[in-house]
This record gives C-alpha cells, sequence and structure tokens, in this order.
C-alpha cells in the first residue's frame, strides 16, 4: 500500500502539469519548438540521478524512497514559480531539478517493488503502476476544470506538491520488505540483456510522453477542443493504460504476449490519435494506445526483478529507459516544427514495432537467444 500512494502522488502532479502545460506555455511565450527544448530538461537531468539512485537505494529503499519523495516536492514547488512568468531558462533550470528528483524516483520505486515481490511471492508491479494512471485519470480533468474557473497553474502545482509531500506519511512507518542488507551484486552477464529491454522500453515511453506532455495542445489548437475536453486526452489515455495493466495483472499475461499486444495497438492507436480530423477520433487513438502500451513496462521489470536481488538489472533497465522521456520532446518538438504536431504524434506509433523484439529476451541474455 505504502508504495501505491506515493506513485499515485506522484501521477496526481503530472496529471495536473499536463493539464497546465498550455497555459504555462502561454504565461512564458514560448513557440512549440522552444517548448519542446525547454521539456527535455526533466530527462536530461532524471537519465543521472537515476544512475547514482539506483547505487544508494538497494537494501535501504524505505528511507530513500522517503527521501527523493521530499526532494521531489522540492523539485514541484521550483516548477511552480518558474511558471508563473520570467526568462524561459528559469523554467529549464526548474525542470532540470524536477527531472532529477522524478527519476531517482522511479529507479527507487522499481527497487521497492520488486524487492516487496520477491519477499512477498506476490506480482506487484502491474498493481503499482495502475496507480500512476488512475492519479492522472483524476487529476488532469480536475486541473482543467480548475483553469476553467481561474485558479492558476502555479496554485494548481503547488496543490500537488503538498499532495506529494503527504504521500510519504506511510513510508514513514517500518514497512516490511522495503529494507534489508545489501544484497550481493549481480554477475556481470546481466548489462547486456538490461540494455537491450531498457532501450525497448524506452521506445514505449517515447509515445508515453508525447501523450502527456503533447495530447491536451493538439486537442486544443488542432481540434478545438474546449480547455476541459482536451485535458480529458492524458486522463483517457491512463484510464485505458490502467485497464490493460489490470487486466495482464488478473490473467497473469506473459512479456511475449504483451509484446505483440503493445507493438500493434500501439502504432494503431497513435496514428488515429494523430491523424483524425475530430477530437474524439483522437481520443479514442489515445485509449487503444494506452490500452495495448500499458502493460509491457511493467511485465519487463518484473520478470527482470524475479531474478535480481541485487536490483543492478532493475535499475539498469530504468535508467536506459529514460533515454526515451530525452529524445521524446526534442523528437516531437522537431517533427512538428517540419510537419505539424498532428503528423508528428503519428508518426510515433512506429516507435511501437520493435517492442515485438522484447518477447524473445531472455533475463540476463541478449535478446533473440
Amino acid at each position: 500500500m505504502p508504495l501505491i500512494v506515493v506513485c499515485a502522488a506522484w501521477g496526481i502532479f503530472w496529471g495536473v502539469w499536463a493539464a497546465v502545460l498550455p497555459a504555462i506555455k502561454e504565461q512564458l511565450e514560448l513557440t512549440t519548438g522552444e517548448l519542446g527544448l525547454v521539456l527535455s530538461a526533466v530527462p536530461v537531468g532524471a537519465i543521472p540521478a537515476m544512475a547514482l539512485a539506483g547505487r544508494l537505494a538497494r537494501g535501504r529503499e524505505r528511507a530513500a524512497m522517503i527521501t527523493v519523495t521530499l526532494l521531489f516536492c522540492l523539485a514541484v514547488v521550483a516548477v511552480a514559480v518558474a511558471g508563473a512568468g520570467g526568462p524561459p531558462y528559469r523554467m529549464g533550470v526548474a525542470l532540470l531539478l524536477l527531472g532529477a528528483a522524478s527519476g531517482a524516483l522511479d529507479v527507487t520505486l522499481n527497487l521497492a517493488t520488486g524487492r516487496a515481490e520477491r519477499h512477498t511471492g506476490r506480482r506487484l508491479f502491474q498493481a503499482v503502476y495502475a496507480a500512476f494512471p488512475v492519479a492522472v485519470i483524476v487529476a488532469a480533468p480536475l486541473a482543467g476544470l480548475a483553469r476553467e474557473h481561474g485558479l492558476t497553474p502555479t496554485a494548481l502545482l503547488l496543490a500537488a506538491a503538498a499532495l506529494c509531500c503527504a504521500s510519504v506519511l506511510p513510508l514513514c512507518a517500518r514497512t516490511a520488505g522495503l529494507s534489508g542488507a545489501d544484497p550481493a551484486p549481480t554477475a556481470p552477464r546481466w548489462w547486456h540483456g538490461a540494455v537491450a529491454l531498457g532501450l525497448l522500453a524506452a521506445c514505449v515511453l517515447v509515445m508515453e510522453n508525447a501523450v502527456e506532455q503533447w495530447s491536451v495542445l493538439l486537442l486544443e489548437d488542432f481540434r478545438s477542443a474546449s480547455p476541459l475536453l482536451a485535458s480529458a486526452a492524458p486522463a483517457i489515455y491512463m484510464a485505458a493504460l490502467t485497464t490493460g495493466r489490470l487486466l495482464a495483472h488478473a490473467r497473469a499475461a506473459g512479456v511475449g504476449a504483451l509484446a505483440w499486444i503493445a507493438a500493434l495497438g500501439g502504432a494503431a492507436g497513435m496514428g488515429l490519435a494523430g491523424l483524425s480530423s475530430h477530437a474524439w477520433g483522437s481520443l479514442a487513438g489515445f485509449a487503444l494506445a494506452g490500452l495495448a502500451l500499458g502493460p509491457i513496462v511493467p511485465a519487463m521489470l518484473s520478470r527482470a526483478a524475479a531474478g535480481d536481488p541485487g536490483g543492478s538489472t532493475v535499475a539498469a533497465i530504468s535508467t536506459v529507459s529514460y533515454t526515451g522521456f530525452v529524445i521524446s520532446p526534442l523528437l516531437v518538438g522537431g517533427l512538428a516544427a517540419v510537419a505539424g504536431l498532428p503528423l508528428a504524434l503519428a508518426a510515433l506509433g512506429l516507435l511501437a514495432l520493435p517492442v515485438i523484439a522484447a518477447g524473445r529476451a531472455r533475463y540476463g541474455e541478449p535478446l533473440g537467444k
């Protein structure tokens, strides 16, 4: 339960962020390309922080989660202040700090969930990961509604920071399975398999980040949707993401089947979202993409964690996968400058196809063996 609470609070912030992003873009007077460049600060800050957190958090996951969650709250406050106005570089610095804290929280949460799975014998990754999209489903439209009633992005972001601070309270109790002696490191042969799986996960995260960051802009600027309807786009995507993860959890679906579903459904969904001429068609595309893509990354992490008592593989997959967040803002911003945002989002669907290779992966071995 403490893991679910923290993951949900994390999702609340990103749901609010997706809904207020158009207003922040307007307040800072950014073009679409400039916005993509500023947003790239998030993953740039995340990757080195994830590598460091992966080393420091092993065997002390509970204390690490409390620390990085509180640091994340402080970073959200910095983003709220920078978003109120001023030079774009100030927002870039705030997002760099936010990315570092969010990346550290991500890898620590993965390590804690992997440890809890091994200690309890229960499958937890799909359930914990489902809390994030549920929170976005609730937060994004509520934030959009609040915008329509005059609340500023700064006020909404500060409220999200307060909720994140409150989420650490369940972790302050001694929680079984979230701390212990630092285990022996995994044998060196894990690295190449972790990199391959991390890159496949990165393909999924490119698309997920694109929906979170750009779907509201797509509907407001290209589909003539109201702020409330546009802010429902990430919520609908996350609702489908949650459904996919809970179905995979209930049916104990394997990585192989989930990889095929992710590849075909993700490509079709992103294509429909970008190419449809109506807001509801784009929303249907985002829903299809979320349903198909949702379960594959948690399934890959769960499979890796089962044979990874040292946490090395899970930490490496988490860190490498964040290259998707580095690439996504720049890729979408660049493609949008050339071909427009709708075609840019549709083209991202092609990144779903390589995920088929995840179905052939073996823990600790190269893909295809």
